[in-house]
C-alpha cells in the first residue's frame, strides 16, 4: 500500500494549492481545464499499480491450481466442465477408445439396467479403485485397468455422482477423464427415442 500512501499525500498536497489558488479570470478557464486533466493523468499514474493489484490478486488466486495447457484450442469451459453429450457418448463407445465407468450403486445396475459396455465402480471405489494395480483391478472389474493417459468417462443416474468421480479421477492425474452429465437418465429417454422412430 506505499503507492497509494504517497499517492494520497501528494493528492492532499495538490488540493490544498488548489483551495489557495485565485479563482480563474476571463480566458482562463482554459489553462485550468488543461492543468486540471493533467493533475488527473499524473494521478492515475499514480495509483494505477495498487489499482492494478487490487483487481487482480482476488482474481489469480481463484485461478490458482488450474492447469490449462499452453496451445490448446479448447475454450476456458470446455477445459474445466470436461462434459460428454449423449451423441459424443455413441460415438466414443462405438470407436472402443474409452472406458465408460458407471459409478451408480450396483443394485441400481441390476434393478434398472446400464449403458452398454459400461463397468461398474461403485463412487465410493473410484479413488481407491484407480490406485489399484492392473491384476488386482482385473480380478474385481473383469477389465484391463486404465492408465492416466487413457480416455474415461464417468456416468451415473443424472451427473452428480459421475461429476464426482470426475474430480477424484482428476486429482489422480487421470487428464484424459470426462464425464457424462445425461447419465442414465438421459440415455434411456434418448434410446427410447431412437428406437420409437426406428420402429
Amino acid at each position: 500500500m506505499r503507492h497509494c500512501s504517497s499517492a494520497g499525500g501528494w493528492l492532499e498536497g495538490a488540493l490544498q494549492q488548489t483551495r489557495r489558488a485565485p479563482r480563474p479570470g476571463p480566458g482562463e478557464e482554459e489553462a485550468v481545464s488543461s492543468a486540471t486533466r493533467e493533475l488527473a493523468m499524473v494521478l492515475f499514474r499514480q495509483l494505477l499499480p495498487t489499482v492494478r493489484s487490487a483487481v487482480l490478486r482476488p482474481v489469480e488466486a481463484g485461478l490458482y491450481g488450474l492447469k490449462i495447457r499452453k496451445g490448446s484450442s479448447h475454450n476456458f469451459c470446455t477445459t474445466v466442465l470436461k462434459e460428454v453429450t449423449y451423441k459424443e457418448l455413441k460415438n466414443m463407445l462405438n470407436s472402443k477408445k474409452i472406458m465408460l465407468i458407471d459409478v451408480r450403486e450396483t443394485w441400481e445396475i441390476l434393478e434398472y439396467g446400464k449403458i452398454p459396455g459400461s463397468v461398474n465402480i461403485p463412487l465410493d471405489e473410484v479413488g481407491e479403485a484407480l490406485q489399484m494395480n492392473p491384476r488386482d483391478f482385473k480380478e474385481k472389474y473383469s477389465e484391463a485397468k486404465p492408465s492416466k493417459s487413457d480416455s474415461l468417462v464417468f456416468s451415473c443416474l443424472a451427473g452428480v455422482r459421475s461429476k464426482k468421480a470426475l474430480d477424484t479421477a482428476l486429482s489422480l492425474g487421470f487428464k484424459s477423464a470426462q464425464h457424462y452429465a445425461g447419465g442414465w437418465k438421459e440415455w434411456v429417454t434418448y434410446e427410447f427415442s431412437e428406437k420409437k422412430q426406428g420402429n
